[in-house]
């Protein structure tokens, strides 16, 4: 058996420019995935592609070919030439249709598990190039490091690490599906076409919080206006104690407030789940 670990990516910056003539939006975003937080997936053998979903969000959510790990897995065993056979086991401890990058996180962690399970030996680039044909978060996923992405998602550059940093994240229990957003968004009139600069030198904590600051996630208020729980889970995470930064994650409905410490963060977690107490939002603590 190999087993996997899908983290939860949280896109710190997302400025989205207007769609081209294929309809995909131009993106500039910074990247980063929580250290313990997120989805597991283990691999084992079978005759054919099995995909069984377990855990706490993993009712309701189609084990079917059209799952984004089944198409990984296809896309993957196509490439080498080889029959899908596998059993794959999915833990999904992340909310759906969240902006935490979850189902893509899921699909990069199978073909990770299976690439190794199936000793095809394909390097990262080759396994970059078949992610992209699944979405644009899944070539970010598959390095599971932070990186500066631009393009359509498909241009990826690490940055290095980034200053250790504790994070709490809230959601507020309403699916946010990432195409109405960017309808959304495009309905209130997106922005000019992007001007996308590397991103500069962010590996201390005072830097990287200055570089948030000055770049925005361009569709929370898309966001907001579909989903206005999302507002409620800023403004909770706003007035937590000690908190350095708050902002929506993606396309939402999830969002994440930065501490100095993972100390701070369980703090925030806990103030946080005081002020949204029965209202069924989900909300944890970790560190990116």
């Amino acid at each position: 058996m190999t087993a996997c670990f899908a983290p939860a990516k949280l896109n710190l910056t997302l400025r989205v420019g207007p769609p081209q003539s294929d309809g995909r939006h131009p993106l500039d975003s910074l990247v980063c995935f929580t250290h313990s937080l997120g989805d597991r997936l283990s691999v084992k053998a079978s005759v054919g592609l099995e995909l069984e979903i377990s855990g706490p969000f993993g009712e309701g959510l189609s084990a079917g070919p059209d799952n984004l790990v089944c198409r990984g897995a296809q896309i993957l065993a196509d490439a080498a030439g080889i029959p899908a056979q596998a059993h794959i086991r999915l833990t999904k401890n992340l909310p759906i249709a969240s902006g935490i990058g979850g189902g893509s996180a899921d699909a990069a962690a199978a073909m990770h598990a299976l690439n190794e399970f199936w000793n095809l030996k394909l390097s990262q680039a080759q396994l970059l190039a078949l992610g992209a044909q699944l979405g644009a978060d899944v070539p970010a996923c598959l390095i599971g490091q932070p990186v500066h992405m631009t393009g359509t998602g498909e241009t990826l550059m690490r940055t290095g690490p980034l200053a250790p940093m504790g994070v709490v994240l809230v959601n507020p229990g309403v699916p946010c599906p990432t195409g109405p957003v960017y309808r959304t968004y495009d309905a209130l009139g997106a922005g000019p076409a992007l001007d996308v600069r590397p991103v500069p030198e962010i590996s201390s904590r005072e830097s990287l919080l200055a570089y948030l600051r000055a770049m925005p996630n361009d569709l929370e208020q898309a966001a907001i206006s579909l989903v206005p729980e999302i507002a409620d889970a800023m403004a909770r995470l706003a007035a937590s104690p000690n908190v350095r930064f708050v902002r929506m994650s993606g396309s939402g409905a999830t969002c994440f407030a930065l501490y100095d410490d993972e100390d701070a963060a369980q703090a925030g977690k806990n103030f946080v789940l005081e002020g949204l107490a029965n209202r069924g939002f989900w909300v944890e603590a970790d560190r990116i």
